[in-house]
C-alpha cells in the first residue's frame, strides 16, 4: 500500500513534465521563416528628432532577434519577413486640464505605420499601425524626460510588431 502512495504522485508529476524549456517562443510563425530584414524607418512627423528613425529601427531589430527565432539579414528584401515603416506622428499634447485651464500633465504620442511583407509560405503584405503614448508632468521640460519616454514607447511599439509576427496571420 505504501508503494502505491509513493508511485501514484510520481506518475502524475512525470506525465505533466515539459519535454523542453526555452525562453524563445516559436509561436505560430511558419516554419519557413528563418530570417528578417528591417529598412530604416522614415520620419514623416515634423516634430520627431532626426535620430528617432534609426534608433527605433535598431530597437526593432534587437527586439525581434531577442524574442523570436528569426535571424537578421542585413540586405533588405532578402529575408522571409521584410519590415519597413514610417513615423507619421510625434506630438506632445496637454492632458488633465485643471480648473484654471492649465494642464497638469502632457502626453507624448507616437504613431508608426509598418508594412510587413512575407515571402514564404505565401506572399503577403500586412499593415500594422502602432500608436503609443507616455505621460509626463507639465512642469517638466520635455527635453529632460524625452529619452525615458521614448524608451517606454519604443518597447511598446516593438512589442506590437512582435505580437503581429507571432499571431496567426
Amino acid at each position: 500500500m505504501k508503494f502505491l502512495i509513493f508511485l501514484v504522485p510520481i506518475l502524475l508529476l512525470t506525465s505533466c513534465w515539459p519535454t523542453s524549456v526555452s525562453f524563445k517562443d516559436s509561436g505560430s510563425m511558419p516554419d519557413e521563416w528563418k530570417t528578417f530584414t528591417v529598412k530604416t524607418l522614415e520620419i514623416l512627423a515634423p516634430n520627431a528628432p532626426l535620430s528617432y528613425g534609426p534608433t527605433l529601427t535598431e530597437q526593432l531589430k534587437d527586439g525581434i532577434q531577442n524574442n523570436t527565432r528569426l535571424l537578421l539579414n542585413t540586405t533588405f528584401g532578402k529575408g522571409e519577413v521584410n519590415i519597413e515603416g514610417k513615423i507619421t506622428n510625434y506630438n506632445v499634447t496637454p492632458i488633465a486640464i485643471q480648473g484654471n485651464n492649465n494642464a497638469s500633465q502632457n502626453r507624448l504620442s507616437i504613431t508608426v505605420q509598418f508594412s510587413i511583407q512575407t515571402t514564404k509560405p505565401k506572399e503577403e503584405l500586412i499593415s500594422v499601425t502602432s500608436t503609443r503614448f507616455s505621460d509626463f508632468d507639465a512642469a517638466t521640460n520635455l527635453a529632460s524626460v524625452e529619452s525615458k519616454l521614448l524608451e517606454e514607447i519604443n518597447m511598446q511599439i516593438v512589442q506590437d510588431v512582435i505580437n503581429k509576427l507571432l499571431s496567426n496571420w
